[in-house]
């Protein structure tokens, strides 16, 4: 899902799909998705649930790519502000009767104001203390989710309505399949635009970009409510697919699995994080079901990942990925001299 850089050397069919934000390989990712649900023996319920989770969680790496690798701030309260789409979703529904789907917007707004909020407080601030105090806004959503328990229920957890009526993981499968195209093409177009311009060039040099004419504050805060806004909806997308509600999903180590995932698949790269979330959900799945015993080892594995990606692959999967393009491209005019030499 990736985007070329250079648009001249793209076929026809390429550059109709360049203008949508996609690329040949990508939309081969986006069918392959679609069609995982109809191959025999992974069309069972608790592995259609995994890979449920694993979609959300790619949606997530998207939405906190577009934050961390554009701007460079990583919001360690990312998960808190899917939570209060969640919780806002919930509330509505059952107090007010409204649609799920409504829920999921009005939630998506609400944790867009809030993520505004926060975003004034934080983002005047740089490196470490912006990413800090989203953390401790992160936390401080958590205690009042737990403490307010006449509207919360707390620990006791909150029955939510349900998407569909369908006992069935697969609607909600494709539901979340198309929200990451939703959340990718926003997020690519966002980043093609002028703004993306702005955005880019915060991330890489603040103090170049402020002597240029881009005001940081304000282009940070814009992407900060966008990417707030996006988790809101995906939060309440998660609170109607799994049912129950608690404090625990606006928990700091939910928002350290989609940074470990982001930075897997390649910052600043949107799509990396999707290619990395599918093999990483559900190998953890797996890894958590066969070791109840010993909680929290999939954050260990986590660690250990990163610290190998950090050292040896510094630009995750996606940098990988280019850097291969390259060398075939080489290889191909490698070839090519050769053979005018040959013929001449």
């Amino acid at each position: 899902m990736e985007l070329l850089k250079n648009k001249d050397v793209l076929s026809p069919f390429s550059r109709q799909l360049h203008k949508i934000c996609m690329t040949p390989l990508g939309l081969a990712g986006l069918v392959f998705l679609l069609v995982v649900p109809l191959i025999p023996g992974v069309n069972a319920e608790y592995i259609m649930r995994w890979l449920t989770l694993a979609a959300y969680f790619a949606a997530c790496t998207i939405i906190f790519d577009f934050t961390a690798g554009f701007i460079n701030i990583v919001n360690f309260g990312f998960m808190a502000f899917c939570g209060v789409g969640a919780y806002c979703s919930s509330l509505l529904v059952i107090k007010f009767g409204f649609s799920p789907w409504l829920g999921m917007i009005a939630g998506g707004l609400l944790s867009g104001l809030v993520g505004l909020f926060t975003g004034v407080i934080t983002l005047r601030l740089r490196g470490i203390f912006a990413a800090c105090l989203t953390w401790f806004v992160g936390l401080a959503l958590m205690g009042l989710c737990t403490k307010l328990i006449f509207l919360t229920r707390g620990q006791s957890g909150l029955s939510v309505p349900k998407l569909f009526e369908s006992s069935s993981n697969i609607p909600y499968y494709y539901t979340i399949v198309v929200g990451i195209l939703i959340c990718f093409m926003i997020c690519s177009f966002l980043v093609r635009s002028k703004m993306g311009l702005a955005f880019k060039a915060i991330g890489q040099n603040m103090e170049a970009a402020q002597t240029s004419g881009v005001n940081p504050v304000y282009y940070r805060v814009v992407n900060f409510v966008i990417s707030c806004t996006l988790a809101g909806v995906l939060g309440g997308f998660y609170a109607h697919y799994i049912g129950i509600l608690t404090p625990d999903i606006l928990h700091t180590s939910r928002t350290m699995e989609v940074l470990a995932i982001s930075y897997i698949g390649g910052r600043g790269s949107l799509w990396g994080g999707v290619f990395a979330a599918m093999p990483l959900m559900i190998g953890m799945e797996l890894v958590r079901s066969s070791s109840s015993d010993l909680p929290g080892i999939h954050l260990m594995i986590y660690g250990v990942l990163l610290i190998i990606v950090m050292i040896y692959f510094p630009g995750g999967i996606a940098a990988e990925y280019y850097s291969l393009i390259e060398k075939l491209k080489n290889i191909k005019l490698v070839q090519w001299a050769t053979s005018c030499r040959v013929n001449d």
